[in-house]
């Protein structure tokens, strides 16, 4: 059973997703203010953590900066509708995916399951994956850890995936819709950053390389190439 941490100060809402999630089989904890939501998050272990913008005490940006010192466990943020701004902060410093409030229960479900499933390393495939050389990079699936010229590259789960799927097509062209798809579990909709901010966060955790050129060429309006 996925055990997931709620943080959110909104009880009437809050009460409505706990039960909709322990119908749909998760095991779920709740926060309702900044503080007690991070502390529950550095203290256990959760699959996912939904949390919301607006809170008391510490907002949701600062929980999340936070959180990404010491853990690396998957955040779904929950924003307020045509608040561009929010999910754009929220995915800069770490977020893996955003959800504008209101939502549809069927589209919460949609993206939980499809995080969980991203960041889920018990499937016989990802363990037996061995540690890959891609030039001066090696990555281990098996842990979703990232190295280069031996030191360690922390990075979220969901930017392990995208730079472990471009490293694998090193040299093709990647259109943005299917890389979406494999990377975040989702189509691809219109004004949707995600993507694109997941890569910039990549970008700027990745060393440069002794000789110059980039790792990621961007094909403006079509996709990327990772560089071999």
């Amino acid at each position: 059973m996925s055990r997931i941490l709620l943080i959110d100060d909104d009880l009437g809402l809050s009460e409505l997703l706990g039960q909709l999630l322990e119908l749909e089989g998760f095991q779920l904890t709740l926060a309702y203010d900044g503080k007690q939501g991070l502390d529950l998050a550095l203290t256990a272990d959760y699959d996912l953590i939904l949390l919301d913008v607006m809170l008391p005490k510490l907002n949701g940006f600062e929980v999340l900066r936070a959180l990404r010192q010491h853990k690396q466990t998957p955040v779904l943020m929950l924003t307020a509708r045509g608040d561009e701004i929010d999910r754009v902060v929220g995915l800069e410093i770490g977020a893996d995916d955003y959800l504008p409030k209101p939502f549809n229960d069927r589209e919460l479900i949609a993206r939980i399951r499809a995080i969980i499933r991203r960041s889920n390393l018990t499937t016989q495939e990802i363990h037996a994956a061995p540690a890959q050389e891609f030039g001066d990079l090696r990555l281990d699936p098996s842990r979703q850890e990232a190295y280069c010229n031996e030191q360690l590259i922390i990075l979220t789960g969901t930017e392990f995936t995208l730079l472990h799927t471009l490293a694998l097509h090193a040299g093709e062209l990647m259109n943005k819709e299917e890389l979406n798809e494999k990377v975040l579990g989702k189509k691809l909709m219109p004004f949707d950053r995600s993507l694109d901010m997941h890569l910039s966060n990549l970008r700027k955790k990745l060393p440069e390389r002794s000789d110059g050129r980039p790792r990621v060429k961007t094909i403006r309006g079509k996709g990327y190439i990772w560089l071999p």
